[in-house]
């Protein structure tokens, strides 16, 4: 029954996103199945057992009525929640929460041990969710760093699963209380954003720059480097002098020498652009280079050849 449970809540989950991807009933059902089969095959697969998405209807067809519900719902496809993937993201959790436990469970019970089911519970509890965003081209939730937590929520159900198997305390009433924790877990980081913390080696230099305070004195002799992190202090350059005091603050006048300006070549007096003629589009003229005439030159230098 819980893997029935979340099957169609992952199936809701890959029929919420073709509908925002506006999908028509083939791609709503395709992703529905992928979405709802996607973890449960591949974890059927690795344990070199027939998968139960070929072998029980109830399998194949759980999807389906999801797919149609959410497809010929109008008011699901018209509503702000779902439009603004609300409803993808609870449904999402639900079956994270559910198969993190189920995938964790079976995998113990073909007797693989405590990590390689632990690891089992969390490829299948995101596997489906992986396969069906790929297939909508979009980056899966998984590797954004820019989401909440996901693959979190899946650890800590399976590792509960796994720990309470082996203490000897599993049974369907933990079983859902494992499945309800992972998933009140996802709600939590979806409600407060809660984010796993990156490398700050392989940060983008860029981001922040204008939230970074200057923490460095330029008139010191150096000025702090763009790329550098907040509270880090730059050694000095060598090309600088800094034991030299810092420059003064009063005002000084640089006199520059006279320039004559009949030296300077003289421009010619020909307008830079002309008027355009009727039906000329101006923008074409920016395009054309100045140039004296020709006949104008040939002029000239005849003239001095004469002279």
């Amino acid at each position: 029954m819980m893997d029935l449970l979340g099957i169609f809540a992952f199936a809701l989950s890959g029929a919420f996103l073709a509908v925002r991807k506006d999908y028509d009933i083939f791609g709503t059902v395709i992703l529905s199945e992928a979405a709802g089969l996607g973890g449960g095959l591949f974890r059927d697969l690795v344990l070199r057992v027939a998968p139960v998405a070929f072998t029980d209807l109830g399998y194949f067809f759980t999807p389906c009525a999801a797919a149609a519900i959410v497809y010929f719902g109008h008011r699901l496809r018209h509503d702000d929640k779902a439009g603004q993937s609300r409803l993808f993201d609870v449904s999402d959790a639900a079956a994270l929460g559910l198969f993190s436990v189920t995938g964790t469970i079976k995998a113990l019970s073909h007797g693989l041990n405590i990590p390689a089911a632990v690891t089992l519970g969390i490829s299948s509890a995101v596997g489906g969710g992986v396969l069906a965003q790929l297939l909508a081209l979009e980056q899966p939730t998984l590797l954004r760093w820019n989401r909440d937590l996901y693959a979190l929520p899946a650890l800590a159900g399976a590792t509960s699963a796994a720990l309470l198997h082996y203490i000897g305390w599993l049974n369907v009433a933990t079983a859902l209380g494992t499945s309800l924790f992972a998933f009140g877990l996802r709600l939590l980081a979806l409600r407060y954003n809660w984010r796993t913390p990156r490398a700050r080696f392989w940060r983008n230099p860029f981001a922040g720059l204008r939230q970074q305070p200057s923490t460095v004195n330029p008139a010191a002799g150096y000025a702090p480097s763009p790329f550098t992190e907040p509270g880090t202090v730059m050694p000095p350059s060598p090309e600088w002098d800094t034991s030299a005091p810092p420059p003064s603050t009063t005002e000084t006048t640089v006199k520059l020498p006279r320039i004559d300006a009949r030296q300077l070549p003289h421009r010619s007096e020909r307008p830079l652009t002309q008027p355009p003629h009727p039906g000329l589009d101006p923008r074409l003229l920016l395009r054309q280079s100045v140039r004296p005439d020709r006949r104008e030159q040939d002029q000239n230098a005849r003239g001095d050849q004469t002279v």
